[in-house]
C-alpha cells in the first residue's frame, strides 16, 4: 500500500476513533463531575469503588469485540468471507452468555458485591445502588461495545465515533437532569450512563437498516478453535481495560488505610481523568487495529512498520500536550471536581496529578504495542504486556512503594511500572521481529 494513502487511511480511523473513545470515556468523567456536585465526598468515593465493576463489563465486552472484529478482518483481507461470518456469530454468542451472567450477579450479589470493594455504612447504599443498575444494564455495554468494534472494522469508523459521541453527549444532560432538576441522586446518574449505551445502539442500527453490513449472522456450532483464537485476540484489550479496574481496587484500599474516604475520593478524581488519557490511547491502539489486520493478511510487513510507526509518534505528541496541561493547571482541574471545596481533598488530588500522570507517554506506548501484537495475530507477547501491566507488576509495586513511602508511592507506583513494561514491550517488539 502506498505511503501517502496508508498515511491518510491512518488518521481518518484514528482520528475518529480519538473522539469516539474520549466520547465514551465521559460517561464516567460526567458522573464524577455531577456526583462531586450533586452528592459531595461521599458521593465520589461511591462511584470510584464501583468503577472497577465497569472497567470488568466495558473490558468484557472490548474483549469480544476487539477479539472478534481483529478475525473478522483478517478474514477479509484472506477473502474467506464465510469464516468472517462464523467469526461474528461466535462472538455474538459468547458475549450473549457472559451477559447473562452479569445480570444474574446485579438481581442477587450487588450487596456482597459493595461489601467486598469496601464500602462502609456511610458510602454503602450509593456503591451498592451504582453496581446493581451498571450490573443489570451489562448486555446493553457489552452490546455496544461489541458492535461498536464490528462496524468500525466493517469500513464504517465514522458511524461508529456518531454513535460513542450521541451515547456519551446524552449521558451528560441525562446527567445534569436527573441528578439536579429530578433530584435522583446516585441512581440517577448510574441509570444516565446506563441508557448511553442503549441509545449508542440505536445510532449503529443504521449500519444494517441502510444494509451497509457486510457480516451476517448465521447458524454455527460453537468451534473451541475459533473461540479459542477470538479470546485470545481479545484477550489483551479486556486486560488493558481491567488494569484500570484493578490498579483502583489496590489503590483504594491502599489509600483507605492511610487517608480514609477524602483520600478514596482525591483518587477517584485521578483516577476518572486517567480513565479519559487512557481512552485517548486506546482509541489510536482500535483506530490501527482494522488497517493493520488488513495488511497482515495481505502480507505487507513493511506497511506494519509503518502504520506503527505513525501511531507511536501520535502518542508521544499527544502525551507531551496532555503532561503540559496537568502540570500547569492541576489546581483549577482538581477544583472542578471538588465542590465542597475539602483542601485535604484538594491537596492530595493535586499532588498526585502531578506525579501519577508522569506515565502517560509510557501508558500510551504499552496499550498501542499490545494492540499491535494482536492485530498481527501474536497474542502471546501481546497478553504478557497487558497481564504485566495490569497485575503482574502494578500490585505489588503499589503496596512496595505505599510502605516506603506513603502516598508519594501510591502516586509514583503507577508511572514506574509502566515504565518498566515499556521496555519490556520493547524487547518483545524486537525479538518478534527477528523471528
Amino acid at each position: 500500500m502506498k505511503a501517502e494513502t496508508l498515511l491518510r487511511e491512518f488518521f481518518q480511523y484514528v482520528i475518529l476513533n480519538i473522539c469516539g473513545m474520549i466520547g465514551l470515556s465521559c460517561y464516567i468523567l460526567a458522573d464524577t463531575f455531577f456526583i462531586s456536585n450533586g452528592l459531595g465526598a461521599n458521593g465520589l468515593t461511591a462511584l470510584n469503588l464501583a468503577i472497577p465493576v465497569y472497567s470488568l463489563i466495558h473490558g468484557s465486552g472490548l474483549m469480544f469485540g476487539m477479539g472478534g472484529a481483529t478475525k473478522y478482518s483478517i478474514y477479509r483481507g484472506q477473502k474467506k468471507y464465510k469464516n468472517a461470518d462464523k467469526a461474528f456469530s461466535n462472538t455474538v454468542c459468547m458475549m450473549a452468555v457472559l451477559a447473562v451472567i452479569f445480570v444474574l450477579t446485579g438481581i442477587f450479589f450487588s450487596k456482597n458485591l459493595a461489601k467486598l470493594l469496601g464500602a462502609d455504612k456511610e458510602v454503602f447504599h450509593m456503591t451498592k445502588t451504582y453496581l446493581q443498575v451498571i450490573l443489570l444494564f451489562a448486555p446493553a455495554f457489552m452490546a455496544n461495545d461489541t458492535m461498536t468494534c464490528f462496524v468500525r472494522n466493517d469500513g464504517n469508523p465514522k458511524l461508529s465515533m456518531i454513535g460513542m459521541l450521541t451515547g456519551s453527549f446524552s449521558n451528560i444532560i441525562l446527567d445534569y437532569i436527573f441528578i439536579f432538576p429530578l433530584h435522583m441522586g446516585i441512581f440517577g446518574a448510574v441509570f444516565a450512563t446506563s441508557l448511553a449505551p442503549v441509545i449508542s445502539l440505536t445510532v449503529l442500527s443504521r449500519h444494517w437498516l441502510t444494509k451497509q453490513n457486510q457480516f451476517h449472522f448465521v447458524r454455527i456450532n460453537l468451534s473451541f478453535r475459533l473461540t479459542r483464537d477470538i479470546l485470545s485476540l481479545g484477550v489483551p484489550s479486556f486486560i488493558t481495560e481491567m488494569a484500570s479496574g484493578i490498579v483502583i481496587i489496590a489503590f483504594n484500599a491502599i489509600i483507605l488505610h492511610l487517608q480514609g474516604n477524602i483520600g478514596v475520593a482525591a483518587y477517584g478524581v485521578v483516577a476518572n481523568l486517567s480513565l479519559v488519557v487512557i481512552s485517548i490511547y486506546t482509541g489510536i491502539a482500535q483506530g490501527t487495529q482494522p488497517i493493520l489486520s488488513r495488511v497482515y493478511g495481505y502480507g505487507e510487513r513493511e506497511s506494519q512498520k509503518q502504520i506503527l510507526k505513525y501511531a507511536l509518534i501520535t502518542m508521544l505528541v499527544i502525551s507531551c500536550g496532555i503532561y503540559f496541561i496537568f502540570l500547569l493547571s492541576a489546581n483549577p482541574i482538581v477544583s472542578i471536581f471538588n465542590s465542597e471545596q475539602n483542601m485535604q481533598l484538594q491537596q492530595i488530588a493535586e499532588t498526585g496529578l502531578k506525579l501519577y500522570f508522569t506515565a502517560i507517554p509510557f501508558v500510551g506506548f504499552n496499550i498501542i504495542i499490545s494492540s499491535y501484537f494482536t492485530s498481527i495475530e501474536k497474542a502471546l507477547p501481546a497478553q504478557i504486556v497487558s497481564l504485566s501491566r495490569g497485575l503482574l507488576v502494578i500490585i505489588p509495586m503499589a503496596f512496595f512503594l505505599s510502605f516506603l513511602l506513603k502516598m508519594t508511592g501510591v502516586w509514583l507506583s503507577f508511572p514506574i511500572t509502566e515504565c518498566l513494561v515499556a521496555l519490556a514491550g520493547t524487547a518483545l517488539y524486537f525479538k518478534s521481529e527477528r523471528s
